[in-house]
């Protein structure tokens, strides 16, 4: 099946893009790995496409003391290939060689992944696992960009908290404390597919952030209420996936359990990070 017949648009601005979202019933588009297998099937039929894959304002990469800020328009391949400095060390390159093929990695962004909202995409687990904060530039005149956590910013499955003429213009990564140590497991039954089941662990102390997140739930990512019970073993995963997704039912959650397990494994070994 082919898409839609629609009418296609560079952006120049990010004013010009809002104001071409202000139009009609038209989407924004960066690397395309997502919306385009959306458009051929038909389940989306925008009026018209507006490519801000290009724009200056969403290719900045900004380096704090605390964080840095990745524009939205950042490929992943160009975190996998070190092009954009690591506020983690490693994590984030680890993560990024993990998504999908390199041809997805060349052309898919990050502030694409996390729009779109694919509740297995390893973007918006990765994201919340991080602490990760999304900027969101509204249509206000003159507006400073609105900071989204992102465990608010992803509020359900292909759901976001962008408004109808929000843009999401970047995302600011936290650089973990000295000792920090993180794990992140996937299951997907073959390489390069979305994950069945995905577990992500952070320890940070200097930080005070423990965050243990669970993915590919089929809805946005949830954070376990008592993440050191598992980290010491008091209480099972399935305990702690029971308690922290009580809308599930445990036969469900039996793949996720075995990545809450495997990640629980890869935390204990884990090299700790030294800023």
């Amino acid at each position: 099946m082919k898409p839609a017949l629609f009418d296609f648009a560079v952006a120049q601005s990010l004013s010009d893009a809002q104001r071409a979202l202000h139009v009609g019933q038209n989407k924004l588009v960066s690397g395309n790995q997502s919306l385009g297998p959306m458009l051929n099937l038909r389940l989306t039929r925008p009026a018209g496409l507006i490519d801000v894959s290009l724009l200056p304002e969403l290719r900045i990469v900004e380096e704090y003391e605390d964080y840095v800020r990745f524009g939205a328009a950042i490929t992943h391949a160009e975190i996998e290939d070190g092009e954009v400095p690591d506020p983690t060390g490693h994590w984030l390159r680890d993560a990024a060689a993990n998504i999908a093929y390199r041809a997805v990695r060349n052309r898919g962004t990050i502030g694409g992944s996390l729009a779109h909202a694919d509740p297995a995409a390893d973007w918006v687990i990765v994201m919340t696992w991080m602490c990760a904060t999304a900027l969101v530039h509204g249509t206000e005149a003159n507006a400073t960009l609105r900071a989204i956590p992102m465990e608010e910013f992803i509020n359900g499955p292909y759901s976001t908290a962008l408004g109808p003429e929000d843009i999401l213009a970047a995302v600011d990564i936290p650089k973990p404390g000295k000792g920090a140590r993180w794990a992140y497991w996937k299951y997907t039954r073959q390489v390069g597919e979305f994950a069945k089941a995905s577990a992500a662990i952070l320890v940070d102390p200097s930080k005070n952030r423990t965050r243990v997140a669970i993915g590919a739930l089929g809805r946005q990512p949830a954070l376990l209420l008592n993440p050191e019970s598992v980290l010491d073993g008091s209480q099972s995963p399935a305990d702690a996936l029971s308690e922290a997704i009580p809308d599930q039912a445990a036969s469900k959650l039996h793949l996720h359990a075995v990545a809450l397990s495997r990640a629980l494994e890869q935390i204990k070994v884990a090299k700790e990070f030294s800023a």
